[in-house]
């Protein structure tokens, strides 16, 4: 069953990602998912570029399609023209790529105005302007294509505003529902209070709400998130705990499954970001019967 099919059969949706890189030979990335195979629903390969070099994500989400499973091929818009846009949606068309996850790079408060508030924030009109015509079968400029090209498109969202979502971030939000957008990822969650009053805020968009859920394995990794990623990201007491644990690995599964079992009720899937522990994936899986 595909990743779109699953969310349309209201089922419980577990998706995860891989890191690209330069290397061209994707052997040993593909021994690596064999642990957790048949276990998640999709894989995000996000857009790479390393030292001004570019990473073929295209060819990565091609190797993992073949090798059975189901990639979401990651792209941003704020960087690209249409013509990039097109060319680049054409080619994973032609690998068989299906899913689209979309936004452009993390947009910061700035001083006290809205400019630019969002986390993730989508050139939807840009975006869906070159899928309109792709799906009518030509390009931007009118030329026939050689089949027309379709994808399920999905979006980032920011959920840490809890119940106070901006009024921005809504409206955009509605704007890629009424374009067609079949799902929502989130920012990370670690306050499942915060998280419960934010899918209750956007539920009458009725789509499909995917929690991004990080494997916290240690106090340190803790820090450098809320240094590197976001302040307080990662909640002090939470922190502490892992810092105090005799044993770090069961403190970071028991953590894990606590939030699990919250967002169970409160959205459509989880997205487990690894960090580097995607070996021991399938011991966070295991605890939570997924």
């Amino acid at each position: 069953m595909s990743f779109i099919e699953c969310l349309q059969k209201d089922r419980f949706v577990v998706t995860s990602e891989v890191q690209v890189s330069v290397e061209t030979d994707t052997s040993a990335m593909v021994s690596a998912l064999n642990k957790i195979k048949g276990r998640v629903d999709g894989l995000i390969v996000s857009e790479v570029e390393i030292e001004g070099v570019v990473c073929d994500s295209v060819n990565v989400c091609s190797t993992l399609r073949l090798s059975g499973y189901d990639p979401l091929f990651e792209t941003t818009t704020r960087e690209k023209n249409r013509i990039d846009l097109q060319n680049q949606l054409i080619k994973a068309s032609d690998v068989g790529i299906q899913n689209l996850l979309t936004f452009t790079r993390d947009y910061r408060l700035t001083g006290d105005g809205l400019n630019e508030l969002m986390f993730f924030h989508v050139d939807s009109a840009k975006l869906f302007s070159v899928l309109e015509s792709l799906k009518e079968g030509h390009d931007v400029k009118g030329n026939q294509l050689n089949k027309s090209v379709e994808f399920a498109v999905g979006a980032g969202v920011d959920s840490s505003w809890g119940k106070r979502v901006p009024d921005l971030e809504l409206r955009e939000m509605e704007v890629m529902v009424q374009l067609g957008t079949k799902y929502f990822i989130t920012t990370p969650v670690f306050d499942l209070d915060d998280f419960s009053q934010f899918a209750e805020r956007v539920r009458p968009f009725g789509i499909p709400i995917i929690a991004e859920v990080i494997l916290i394995r240690s106090a340190g990794m803790g820090h450098l998130l809320n240094k590197y990623i976001r302040p307080n990201l990662v909640p002090g007491n939470m922190i502490q705990r892992l810092l105090k644990a005799p044993d770090k690995e069961k403190a970071s599964i028991e953590i894990f499954t606590e939030l699990i079992k919250g967002l169970r009720s409160t959205c459509h899937g989880i997205h487990i970001v690894p960090y580097g522990a995607e070996d021991k994936m399938s011991k966070y899986l295991d605890a939570v019967k997924l």
